[in-house]
This record gives structure tokens, C-alpha cells and sequence, in this order.
């Protein structure tokens, strides 16, 4: 039984893999996947829950991440929300948001720099890349 468990486990893994690789188009001809930049897997493992995955965020409790100065604004503030989370409500564009963002401080700089590079040029927003080394100096001022 349990070799039959790891069996089918091991075929549904395989089958999940290859329908994440491929898409079928409507002639049926195989389109293969654009891949994930790293920052995009780190939104969608820790991020996507939260605010969605348009960026939108949840009314009242987490707030949207789309045209948002805290966002496109200051970086080290924004490095901080990641590193150290927010306790308090805070107000975007006019509305309060008061849901505890828990400090992701167990990602790595690179990975923190990524999911900011991502957000921070995805959902409508335009700012620059936060590189890895603002997060290294960011991270020492704890």
C-alpha cells in the first residue's frame, strides 16, 4: 500500500511538472510556459496570499501594493516592511490598512531584493530595482 502511495505520488508530481511547463493552445499544439523570474516565485511562496495576486491587497486588513508610495517610494522604508514587518495601521492612498505584516527577515538579501525588483516594477508600479547590497546595508542599520 504505501509503495503504491509513493507510486502514485511520484506520477502526480511528474504530471503537475509537465502541465506547469507546457500550456495546450486551442489547435492543440503545445505553448510552452513563460518562466517565473525569482522574484515572482518569492511573491507568489510568501507575498500572494496577502495581497493578492494582482497586487490588490485586502481591503481594510492588507493593503494594495499597486501605485502605492510605499511601494514605489522610499526603498529603505519599503526594505524594512520586509525585514521587520509592520505592527501598526498604516494609511495608502487614503485608506487604513491595520492587518500585522509579519518580518520576513529569514528571506535572504538576494530574495528580498528580488520580490522588491518585482513588485516594484509589476502591478502598475514603475520604480527602479532594489539591489541586493541596499538590502545588506539596510539589514546591518538593524
Amino acid at each position: 500500500m504505501k509503495q503504491r502511495f509513493l507510486i502514485l505520488s511520484a506520477c502526480l508530481m511528474a504530471l503537475a511538472a509537465s502541465a506547469q511547463s507546457k500550456k495546450t493552445s486551442a489547435s492543440g499544439a503545445k505553448v510552452p510556459v513563460a518562466p517565473v523570474s525569482p522574484g515572482q516565485q518569492v511573491y507568489q511562496q510568501y507575498c500572494l496570499t496577502c495581497h493578492q495576486s494582482d497586487g490588490s491587497g485586502v481591503p481594510g486588513l492588507n493593503p494594495p501594493l499597486k501605485q502605492s508610495d510605499w511601494v514605489v517610494g522610499d526603498k529603505t522604508r519599503l526594505i524594512n516592511v520586509i525585514l521587520k514587518g509592520l505592527q501598526e495601521p498604516v494609511e495608502i492612498n487614503g485608506d487604513t490598512y491595520d492587518n500585522v505584516m509579519p518580518a520576513h527577515d529569514f528571506l535572504s538579501d538576494k530574495e528580498v531584493s528580488d520580490v522588491l525588483t518585482f513588485i516594484r516594477s509589476n502591478f502598475n508600479n514603475k520604480a527602479d530595482a532594489v539591489t541586493t547590497e541596499e538590502v545588506k546595508k539596510v539589514r546591518a542599520a538593524k
